[in-house]
């Protein structure tokens, strides 16, 4: 690492890539460097089970692929991404008979809640309708001005309660508050905490107007993309380059670090200022995940048959039961009926699997660092809406805490979405600042999913870090 370089970038996450993308479009010499022998952090395909077969070894489906201000005039297309769309962006499992479904449109959905469409209309209509406007304001919201303000404060008022609160004041049956419920446990957070209602809420929105598309061949096509640009741009990217420390990095004007704060404060060593330290070592990381993947003989043989159009699943049944399986992932305990989030690519995606096979990617979220094995309850609570389905198995891969952090480091104790995000800690993530990418040590950035707006494969951390540089750059001030 003898070389000088205008900034080096720690880590080829979405977020590195993207932050490092935006340097090198401006102009700057640009070098990624990756512990791992591959790039893509959260966006990796691999081969789990069988030959043959693609499995997302993280993130799956991204709707923000399409939504993400970060990424949506990349030109990922250009570089090789194919998004698909299934038939219907989410089917949620109510009863084994009965799946809730999340369409493109808002009236289509709503005609599928019943009793329940006309409260679902006014949760989401008017955000749809604002479209990446509104969106825009949500994952960016330090951005000015504010194009859709009437319809922001519509949305905000909804967005910081709670999902629990929500489904019981707005809706009257079980549909509305089981696919609300669903969503909002994308916080892997308590239904009942702030602000929950608001994930559900975007993400929502987002499979109406957007919807909830894979990439072809796997989420790796996404990190290959941008790898493919950043070369183009002029970046470098240099894997199988593990940094454990600041001092290991050539000279740069800036370094931009897609790690949570937990690894900054041990690269940093004495480097880092005492009251920052004490700072990030307030930062909460939250719950983890238990990952299984599947070999199947076959399509998962759901009870409703309407599963079968969406590549998201949510199987977890009612209100009650998604809200008792996420509180007791943040309580310490283990649901014997956990919520899932499942994806079967393979049903739109042939390439996913040889011809006539298929596969299944699905989690839970369990207490954080959890070391118990959670397959029997996941197959079981599979099997309970789709009775046949162990028959399919030819072979599984699991992943729990200590082997999601293995795969990435920036997953401490299984969290994937780099630290909680609840009310307090979105505000002040990793610190209370109104540039929270920046850090008091001289030249050096965090640009990762533990900065604003959080977890997700947007982009917008590293993006929101980059300009970050460019603004002080500029104003020949880079941070410190």
């Amino acid at each position: 690492m003898g070389e000088s370089w205008d900034a080096v970038v720690v880590g080829a996450g979405p977020n590195g890539l993207v932050a490092a993308l935006t340097l090198a479009r401006a102009g700057w010499r640009v070098v990624v460097y990756e512990a791992n022998q591959h790039p893509g952090g959260g966006t990796r395909t691999e081969e789990l089970t069988l030959p043959g077969f693609a499995h997302d070894v993280c993130s799956a489906i991204h709707p923000l692929g399409l939504a993400s201000p970060a990424l949506r005039d990349l030109g990922l297309e250009s570089a090789g991404v194919t998004w698909i769309q299934p038939d219907a962006p989410l089917a949620h499992t109510l009863r084994p008979e009965r799946a809730v479904m999340l369409e493109r449109s808002v009236s289509a959905t709503a005609a599928g809640l019943g009793v329940d469409g006309k409260a679902w209309t006014r949760l989401f209509g008017s955000a749809v309708a604002a479209g990446f406007s509104l969106t825009d304001s949500i994952l960016a919201p330090l951005a000015r001005p504010v194009a859709h303000p009437i319809s922001l404060a519509r949305f905000a008022r909804n967005a910081v309660r709670s999902a629990e609160s929500i489904s019981r004041t707005s809706f009257c049956s079980e549909e509305g508050p089981a696919l609300l419920a669903g969503l909002s446990a994308h916080s892997v957070l308590p239904l009942s905490a702030a602000a929950t209602a608001g994930v559900g809420m975007l993400l929502g929105t987002l499979g109406h107007s957007v919807g909830w598309p894979m990439a072809q061949g796997g989420s790796q096509a996404i990190a290959d993309a941008l790898v493919t640009l950043l070369i183009q741009a002029g970046g470098e990217l240099r894997c199988a380059q593990r940094v454990t420390s600041l001092q290991q990095l050539p000279p740069a004007r800036a370094v931009l670090c897609d790690v949570t704060p937990v690894q900054l404060i041990a690269m940093a060593g004495d480097q880092m200022p005492a009251r920052y330290r004490r700072s990030l070592q307030k930062f909460r990381y939250g719950p983890g995940v238990f990952k299984l993947d599947w070999a199947l003989d076959g399509p998962v043989p759901w009870q409703d048959p309407q599963v079968a159009r969406a590549a998201t699943v949510h199987i977890g049944g009612t209100l009650d039961e998604v809200r008792e399986s996420e509180l007791a992932a943040t309580q310490g305990r283990i649901s014997e009926r956990p919520f899932l989030l499942a994806a079967q690519q393979s049903l739109f995606d042939p390439s996913r699997a040889p011809a006539g096979k298929h596969t299944l990617w699905a989690y839970c979220h369990v207490p954080h660092g959890s070391e118990i094995d959670m397959t029997s309850r996941i197959e079981a609570q599979i099997e309970r809406f789709a009775p046949g389905f162990r028959d399919l198995i030819l072979e599984r891969h699991s992943m729990g805490p200590a082997a999601m952090q293995a795969h990435n480091a920036n997953y401490i104790g299984g969290d994937i979405t780099g630290g909680v995000t609840d009310l307090r800690q979105f505000v002040a993530r990793p610190v209370a600042s109104v540039h929270p990418w920046a850090t008091p040590m001289k030249g050096v950035y965090l640009c990762s999913s533990s900065t604003p707006p959080g977890g997700g494969v947007h982009g917008m951390c590293g993006s929101a870090a980059a300009h970050s540089v460019l603004r002080h750059a500029a104003k020949g001030q880079l941070a410190g």
